[in-house]
């Protein structure tokens, strides 16, 4: 019998709002049911070995999902994040040179004038809620500054961002599907289609404008240019609070970055690895394939479960501890996806992150959520490891 046979079918992940219980549950199902079969023929991957297997084979595992769920074909052109090779490749590199590692560290001086006007703006008191002052405004002003959107319309996109990670999506092949998020997303598609239409007649030095040189059609640069600015920001922004959720969880760590700012990189990668911001990645089976063991039928829906990967402790020693002289990177790093589709922006992330830290450890003798209530932080319900509310009370070093 296969571990997905054995595997109890009708079993529900506990969504993100409950993080202990939902890592519980990983580590059960790494142990127990490497691959799972749910109640909606999906098919899910815990171990981080077959977590990156899936993620580096798109010929047998596709990225192009609408061809198990026709009416999200609209929404997907365009996106990324799910289209294969060679198409993959060819609009990857319509962006990628303005994520290369020159352009991205010339960054940092812009990156570091936000995060400290930002926090000047910080009541002297020490209490704010982080989110608000500064996890949400720093990446989405430079990713807006990089697709040439105006600073007035921020609130927009945090309005729009909020609609489209709360959704709740359970069974991905539901006819309903499409037309559920085409509806979520369509005051940010118009808006933004306005914008590539503008560029046509006006460009600019901008992404949009680059993507409209490229020659993507209104839907392709809209969509696009979506996703540049959802994942642009959604990252930094939960991978900040995390931070900073975690750092107070471990007496001693906050110090220890303040004393010795050249250790927050490590810090930031074992933040990554224990709170990824994205928990899971959705793929398709061209062909029956074999993992674990158990044979997964063609043009079938695969969950990969990225955090699961970064907690696996075939691939980690005590991988539920914070160690941040651990070395995590590169290839053992999954937080940031694997293969063909590893994130164009997770170095500007990085450098986001780790301007952010330097300047609120340096501001900040210590620095700690005031309320661990869930409803008051606000966590996103599923696919997103994060919250969207953190107040926090620092004592300031000046």
């Amino acid at each position: 019998m296969t571990t997905t046979e054995m595997a109890p079918a009708d079993a529900v992940a506990p969504d993100t709002t409950d993080e202990p219980a939902l890592l519980e549950w990983l580590a059960d199902m790494r142990r127990e049911h490497p691959v799972w079969r749910d109640r909606y023929g999906m098919y899910h991957v815990f171990r981080q070995a077959d977590v990156q297997t899936v993620l580096r084979d798109p010929a047998r595992f596709s990225s192009e999902t609408s061809r198990l769920a026709a009416a999200s074909a609209k929404v997907s052109r365009g996106m990324l994040t799910q289209i294969d090779p060679p198409e993959h490749r060819r609009l990857r590199q319509v962006v990628s040179t303005a994520f290369t590692p020159k352009r991205v560290a010339d960054l940092e001086p812009r990156i570091r004038e936000i995060t400290r006007r930002l926090l000047d703006a910080v009541p002297d008191d020490g209490g704010f809620d982080l989110v608000d002052a500064l996890a949400f405004p720093l990446p989405v002003t430079v990713i807006a500054e990089m697709l040439g959107l105006p600073a007035s319309d921020h609130p927009l996109f945090r309005t729009w961002a909020d609609r489209l990670f709360s959704m709740q999506v359970d069974d991905p092949s539901d006819p309903a599907l499409g037309e559920r998020v085409a509806a979520a997303m369509a005051d940010i598609v118009a808006y933004l289609t306005a914008r590539v239409q503008e560029r046509r007649t006006a460009p600019t030095e901008d992404l949009i404008s680059a993507l409209v040189a490229a020659g993507l059609d209104d839907e392709e640069a809209a969509n696009f240019s979506l996703l540049l600015l959802l994942a642009g920001h959604i990252t930094t922004t939960v991978l900040l609070g995390n931070a900073v959720r975690t750092f107070a969880e471990h007496p001693g760590v906050w110090e220890g970055l303040r004393a010795d700012p050249a250790t927050i990189p490590a810090a930031i990668e074992e933040v990554l690895r224990l709170r990824s911001p994205f928990t899971m990645a959705g793929r398709v089976t061209t062909e029956p394939v074999e993992i674990a063991g158990t044979t997964i039928p063609a043009d079938r829906f695969v969950l990969v479960w990225m955090l699961s990967a970064n907690h696996d402790e075939r691939a980690f020693d005590d991988p539920e501890a914070f160690v941040l002289d651990r070395g995590i990177g590169g290839g053992a790093q999954t937080a940031f996806g694997h293969g063909v589709h590893f994130c164009l922006g997770a170095p500007l992330a990085r450098l986001e992150a780790r301007v952010a830290l330097e300047e609120l450890t340096a501001r900040y003798h210590a620095l700690s959520p005031t309320s661990g209530s869930m409803e008051v932080l606000r966590p996103y319900p599923r696919g997103v490891l994060g919250v969207r509310r953190l107040p926090v009370k620092g004592v300031r070093s000046y």
